[in-house]
């Protein structure tokens, strides 16, 4: 794909190296790791070790002093080479970019550098059984006993608990003045008293687990709270919006694997003396799939470049377009590859198989196609809210 008129330079230069890091890995390292149930350590320590997971952190803690543009570009690339690292949107995206915007000195000094060579992660929780895609009503609360808090709740479908250090949990604490649960983050160390995992079982095949989270009178010291007090939602959705941002570039990214393993099998393949890609039930759908993901991913980087220009209300809405727009591309092109691909598309050695579960997490997380459309219709284009 051409990326040269949205993307600088030296963005252009990342993404070439991060792409011959990821055809280093590919899906066959990938598709191992999920057969033997482990982990990629291995391309995890390899991308950390050139500084690309810490690519968007502060250079004084060892980051790269970029932003989530950068840090998209490198989940993108995986993805488009098979062996994209999940962990990435919830490490270095949500939790690294939150206590980078609003954690103590302490916060930052103990996470930061960890978190950019990757020697430490952080899984994020914020999805409960009873709230699903609404966090206003997110019902894990937190109370103070003294100088501490005590957080009591559950979460679900939460990644990585069991690689992680600790779990940037979303909570509530009730205000003093108005009686009012607000949303605060805390961090909760992951051999905490009284916090719990148990992995779901998921058809999904990733190597990154899901897990349920129960926490029952969690203690922590009241420097476990990030931020204000005061200020829960605009630190909340300063982990949300490059949440969505990463998870369109997840999207682009498995998108572009299928539509180059079809059009390499269309090339090939040949049917009636020509190969199958010659005839236009079969080229335009892929053709269309390459244009809907290039649409997507021009989105996406302009979500990213008013994030990290700190419009966080215009990267608000623009985040939730390109994670729609990724989700919905990232979908059809799979559908599009497999079908291209006709009764080999569903065969082990071509990958494509597992990425029609996979693609469809995009829609529905971290937050259901739905919800954005809801965002867009109310914020966008100030329609009444029906709830």
């Amino acid at each position: 794909m051409s990326t040269a008129v949205a993307e600088t330079e030296e963005h252009r230069a990342l993404r070439a190296a991060v792409a011959a890091l990821g055809k280093r890995y590919g899906r066959d390292y990938f598709a191992t790791v999920v057969r033997e149930g482990a982990h990629p350590d291995a391309l995890w320590a390899e991308a950390a070790k050139l500084g690309y997971l810490g690519v968007n952190l502060p250079e004084e803690y060892g980051g790269g002093g970029g932003g989530i543009a950068e840090l998209s570009i490198v989940l993108e690339e995986l993805g488009a080479a098979g062996c994209p690292l999940l962990m990435m949107v919830v490490s270095p995206a949500i939790c690294g970019t939150v206590i980078a915007r609003f954690g103590t000195d302490g916060q930052k000094a103990a996470w930061l550098p960890g978190l950019a060579d990757g020697s430490l992660t952080m899984a994020f929780g914020i999805t409960e059984p009873d709230a699903g895609s609404n966090s206003h009503r997110i019902t894990t609360t937190a109370r103070r006993d003294g100088d501490d808090w005590l957080l009591t709740g559950r979460k679900v479908f939460i990644s990585g608990v069991d690689i992680a250090d600790a779990t940037l949990v979303v909570g509530r604490t009730e205000d003093a003045r108005t009686g009012r649960l607000k949303p605060c983050l805390f961090i909760v160390p992951r051999d905490a008293p009284g916090f719990r995992r148990s992995q779901i079982d998921m058809e999904l095949q990733a190597p990154e687990k899901q897990f349920e989270l129960v926490l029952d009178d969690v203690r922590l010291p009241s420097e476990a709270l990030v931020g204000d007090e005061d200020a829960g939602l605009l630190q909340l959705f300063a982990g949300l919006n490059p949440e969505r941002v990463m998870t369109a570039a997840f999207a682009v990214g498995m998108g572009r694997y299928a539509v180059n393993r079809a059009v390499e099998y269309a090339k090939e393949r040949t049917v009636w003396k020509a190969p199958v890609g010659a005839h236009q039930a079969i080229a335009h759908p892929l053709a269309q799939a390459h244009i809907e993901l290039e649409l997507a991913r021009l989105m996406m980087q302009k979500a990213a470049r008013l994030y990290d220009e700190g419009d966080d209300l215009g990267a608000g809405e623009a985040a939730n377009m390109a994670k729609y727009a990724a989700a919905e591309a990232c979908v059809r092109a799979v559908d599009q590859a497999v079908h291209t691909l006709g009764g080999n598309g569903l065969t082990r050695e071509y990958g494509l198989a597992s990425l029609i579960t996979a693609a469809r997490v995009a829609r529905i997380a971290p937050v259901s196609r739905e919800m954005i459309l809801n965002f867009v219709s109310h914020q966008s284009l100030g329609l009444p809210k029906s709830y």
